[in-house]
């Protein structure tokens, strides 16, 4: 019965319009108001045609950047073992967005032929990912029913014995795995995964492990041309919620609250079947009135500024922005000057920091020489700059932390390469005329990718101009 209503349900809705047109102009207008409605928003296309551009991502990855890196680092033969539900950092850059965790325990062996053969990829356990890795199993015979014997696959110890085959064929050098103290984004594999690999393998293969260094972080961190394209209409969508969501659509002067705000931010994205990697923030600054005196849930008021940190997900990739707006006061018809000298100051930082982000330099260079250049220019600024992709804070170079200024041991010791994205975060703190003068934070987020040649792009483009809510 429920079956037939479904089947019927398009028939019954395109009847009820016919009748309701043959009613009134007004009707009419309503029943295709309504139908466009039952219509669901797809901003970047089904699910299946997400995943094949995905897929193709992949391909390019695996093709493109796989072996670039492993020379780039020297590594042979990198091992990647993982365990489901406790899956590396590297996985996501990995696998096909079919796939959500690893299969019982998977383990991935890239070994590197050479320039003319390129690099073999191997799965022993899970699957070939789209025809991306060739799969070994480890397989017994076992009886079935009075059928015969049939191959069963195993897991456990069973897998390290497979990878133990692989290396005995192979006789690498060397075998690079996934540890380290400076990037968590190199440090996946887990204790419990190294003493059974160890204990399997034995002394004679452990002697020729060594950390992956840079590659899994430098993977991570690698994007392709088209991921560039569709990062521009991603970031597009950030912007278009954020100015949504800053206006009079979404704000009432003294009625809403900055939580009001952060919700529907994130509902907006869930309605459009997307998702995000942190919760919306929005806070206000006020004449006259201290962040304390304001206190956790203010309600948004005529003269306040705003401010919000929002990300998009989508298609794996993440967006980092934030912007500023401002709520009008009554006669009011634009923002305060002393304001926009504000937003201004910003904005001059931001070139500063685009300027001085090049491939080759590392992050705690980048950040040294962009914090002499706003010293000289009178800024009063703090820098906090950070790779975005796969993840939201995501691999790479770290330029700054909003509590190192002086730059990030490690984390900023990596340097910046072609291919990858930033998010440029940053804050200006300004005396405002208007404000007797009181200090304005001016902090903005906007995304960037650097192309193979290494020059440096807005994702779109950077906020110049407050929203106002009228």
């Amino acid at each position: 019965m429920r079956t037939r209503l479904r089947l019927l349900a398009p028939l019954m809705l395109s009847t009820a319009c016919a009748s309701v047109s043959s009613q009134s102009p007004d009707a009419t207008a309503i029943a295709a108001v309504t139908a466009k409605a039952s219509v669901p928003e797809r901003p970047f296309g089904t699910l299946r045609e997400q995943a094949d551009r995905q897929q193709a991502w992949l391909r390019e990855r695996m093709d493109t950047a796989l072996p670039q890196l492993m020379r780039k680092y020297g590594i042979e033969m990198w091992v990647v073992p993982m365990r489901e539900y406790n899956e590396d950092p590297v996985f996501k850059a990995l696998v096909s967005p079919t796939t959500f965790a690893a299969r019982r325990r998977t383990i991935y062996v890239f070994h590197d032929l050479g320039p003319e053969k390129g690099v073999e990829r191997l799965a022993l356990g899970g699957g070939p990912q789209g025809g991306v890795y060739v799969p070994r199993r480890a397989q017994q015979q076992v009886s079935h029913g009075g059928e015969g014997l049939r191959q069963a696959e195993l897991w456990g110890p069973d897998q390290w014995l497979v990878l133990k085959q692989v290396l005995e064929e192979r006789q690498p050098k060397s075998i690079a795995l996934d540890i380290s103290r400076t990037f968590a984004f190199a440090d996946g594999l887990s204790h419990g995964e190294y003493e059974g690999m160890a204990q399997v393998l034995g002394p004679d293969w452990v002697k020729r492990f060594k950390p992956a260094e840079g590659l899994p972080v430098d993977l991570i961190a690698w994007r392709i041309p088209d991921e560039v394209r569709f990062y521009e209409d991603e970031t597009k969508l950030a912007w278009n919620i954020i100015e949504t969501a800053f206006s009079n659509q979404v704000v009432t002067p003294g009625v809403t609250r900055i939580s009001d705000v952060e919700w529907w931010m994130r509902q907006r994205l869930a309605d459009l079947g997307l998702d995000t990697w942190f919760q919306p923030s929005v806070d206000v600054q006020r004449q006259g009135v201290t962040e304390e005196q304001l206190g956790e849930d203010p309600v948004i008021q005529r003269g306040d500024v705003l401010h919000c940190d929002y990300g998009v997900t989508a298609l794996r990739l993440n967006t980092d922005t934030q912007h500023m707006g401002y709520v009008l006061r009554e006669g009011e018809t634009d923002v305060p000057a002393g304001l926009k000298a504000a937003l201004k100051t910003s904005n001059r930082l931001q070139d500063i920091v685009f300027e001085e982000l090049r491939p080759g330099r590392t992050g705690n260079e980048v950040l040294k020489s962009s914090r002499q250049r706003m010293t000289s220019e009178g800024i009063d600024g703090t820098i906090y700059s950070h790779p975005i992709g796969l993840h939201g804070h995501g691999a790479g170079a770290m330029v700054g932390l909003w509590d190192r200024q002086e730059g990030v041991p490690g984390n900023g010791d990596h340097k910046v390469m072609a291919n990858m994205w930033y998010s440029i975060e940053l804050q200006a703190t300004s005396p405002v005329p208007e404000w007797n003068n009181q200090r304005v934070r001016s902090a903005q987020e906007e995304d960037i990718t650097i192309d193979a040649e290494g020059r440096v792009h807005w994702a779109w483009k950077r906020q110049t101009d407050f929203h106002l809510v009228r």
